[in-house]
């Protein structure tokens, strides 16, 4: 698998965890008082990131999926603590 094929797959991941994360900020603007603009204002920089990140992605052939079986790149657990103490973990693929 090239650098590429690996960004594809990359690209398709990180658009979606920041999709989450949006929505997070979302949830938790409510919460946030005179600081809830400034939240919300994050969710939707989140938006336009992705579209950034969605162009590339479809200039580089659009998403693939990681096979998980036969030859696929070497991965890393990735975790993330949110504010409300929920915590995701998540394999990335090595660049």
């Amino acid at each position: 698998m090239n650098d590429q094929e690996k960004l594809r797959i990359l690209l398709g991941h990180w658009i979606e965890h920041n999709e989450e994360h949006a929505d997070e900020f979302r949830r938790w603007a409510d919460k946030a008082g005179v600081a809830a603009p400034d939240v919300l204002a994050a969710a939707e920089r989140m938006g336009d990131v992705n579209q950034a990140l969605a162009e590339a992605l479809e200039k580089l052939g659009g998403a693939i999926e990681r096979s998980l079986g036969g030859a696929h790149p070497h991965s890393h657990p990735h975790e993330h603590r949110h504010a409300d103490g929920t915590v995701h973990t998540h394999d990335h693929a090595d660049p």
